[in-house]
């Protein structure tokens, strides 16, 4: 699949309460949940963020609790991509189950400045900075996976093929 959006750059240790609350984890709803995206350390981010746009960030994006509310926020919120230099291992499983796709390109981080027009491609694992024009290979998704993430997460697709 193929993604385009601007850039919103985070440091490293991004953890789960940073991307959403304790206090918001009484609905299951994204939208509801994108409504509070990264209020603590980003406080303008859910004014500025537009559909499409993407999430860059440094090491350890994601730690902290397992919980499933994190990615969905970050869905809910209009991102439709998540790049880093890595990701906390049960953050990286509950995106995939809920659907938001996550490369790491540790070359990509260091290149992408905030604001930059970003395209992803995850079937090829290939990251464009648009405005620089630098290209960076990522991993790509087996097909198994990307029909995971074209399915919107794991209940979804295990309802797409029991229908």
């Amino acid at each position: 699949m193929k993604y385009k959006g601007n850039a919103f750059k985070y440091g490293r240790d991004i953890n789960t309460d940073d991307i959403i609350a304790a206090k918001y984890l009484v609905s299951w709803d994204k939208t509801e949940l994108g409504k509070n995206c990264m209020e603590t350390i980003d406080p303008d981010f859910v004014k500025n963020v537009k559909p499409g746009d993407i999430i860059v960030a440094e090491e350890n994006f994601g730690c902290g609790s397992s919980r499933e509310h994190a990615p969905m926020a970050i869905e809910g919120a209009g991102v439709s991509v998540v790049i880093a230099k890595s990701f906390a291992r049960i953050f990286y499983r509950n995106s995939l189950n809920t659907g938001l796709p996550l490369l790491e390109s540790p070359e990509a981080v260091d290149g992408i400045t905030a604001g930059d027009a970003i395209e992803v491609d995850t079937e090829s694992g290939k990251i464009t900075d648009v405005t620089t024009g630098q290209s960076w290979q990522a991993k790509p998704y087996p097909p198994f996976m990307q029909e995971l993430i074209k399915a919107g997460g794991l209940i979804n697709y295990i309802k797409e093929k029991r229908g």
